[in-house]
């Protein structure tokens, strides 16, 4: 089954291009079914770039899934248009009394600043605590997840003395988890960030389990089975060339930053990056989904009621 977005989004001519099916807001109103509703709470500067990114991924899966973006409303964006936040996006305040099957926090660029400095950290928080009753499975990614991590069992972060930057070899510590079905047991994420979670701190809580981990970033993803929450603190829904207009970026406004490790063929920034993470991220959020579906009541009122 296709995903549902707005008719006039502009990922919707990038994911048809790329055979992805997307369902017009008629036909889907015709349908006697229940879609699969799910959340982007997107706190990427380029917000237009992780609407493509993240709605490919969700929409991989045989499921009908209808995605509402949402953003922070005490913040203003600098990097996307107002009449884009307003034609498309929706503050919490303003579905802050609606049930959602799964949300997704992204990152963001502030991974530095403590928490408690974040200028919206306030609002972060009670979308957090808001999820624990109002969305079946949350599902967070990079700073994202260090957020959440920190808020509901404080995990500390870490700054690095350089940043993590390339694609890395991970494990698959647990086949027979429901997320990594179907994972090999050796695969490689895009890694992008100055600060760290570390794997002590994950072990030492019994409530999180370590899915997959790198020897060279450590900890990648880690479950919360009795909460439906998962944490990924890499970045698997980037595209092949993100690492390479990261990199350009930082050279343009001559930032010190080396290559990414393991990216570019032969070290030759020239050379087109080759994918070796996209299988695994479709996989990733299918499973996640496929997870969410087997335990969510079909009665959205019934979301976060025990």
């Amino acid at each position: 089954m296709p995903i549902r977005i707005p008719d006039r989004l502009p990922a919707r001519k990038l994911l048809e291009s790329e055979g992805v099916m997307v369902m017009d807001e008629r036909t889907a109103l015709r349908q006697d079914i229940r879609p699969m509703r799910i959340a982007l709470l997107n706190l990427m500067p380029d917000k237009i770039r992780t609407e493509a990114q993240i709605a490919r991924l969700v929409g991989s899966t045989p499921l009908q899934v209808e995605m509402t973006l949402m953003r922070i409303g005490s913040h203003v964006p600098r990097n996307t248009s107002q009449a884009h936040l307003l034609d498309f996006y929706k503050t919490w305040e303003e579905v802050r009394e609606e049930k959602f099957d799964g949300l997704i926090i992204t990152g963001a660029p502030i991974e530095t600043l403590e928490f408690q400095d974040v200028t919206y950290w306030d609002e972060l928080t009670k979308i957090l605590d808001w999820s624990c009753t109002n969305v079946h499975s949350l599902f967070t990614i990079c700073w994202g997840a260090m957020a959440a991590a920190h808020h509901f069992h404080g995990v500390p972060k870490f700054t690095l003395d350089q940043k993590a930057f390339g694609v890395f070899r991970h494990r698959n510590l647990n086949p027979t988890s429901p997320y990594l079905a179907g994972f090999s047991d050796d695969f490689s994420i895009p890694v992008s960030r100055w600060t760290e979670v570390r794997s002590a701190d994950i072990e030492g809580r019994s409530q999180l389990e370590l899915l997959m981990d790198s020897d060279v970033t450590g900890p990648c993803l880690v479950a919360e089975n009795a909460a439906n929450r998962l944490y990924i603190f890499n970045h698997i829904e980037y595209d092949s060339t993100s690492l390479a207009e990261e990199y350009a970026r930082d050279i343009a406004v001559g930032g010190q930053i080396e290559l990414p490790q393991n990216y570019f063929p032969g070290d030759d920034p020239k050379s087109p990056p080759q994918n070796r993470w996209r299988s695994h991220a479709h996989l990733l959020f299918r499973n996640w989904i496929h997870t969410m579906y087997q335990g969510v009541p079909y009665d959205l009122d019934a979301i976060g009621s025990k």
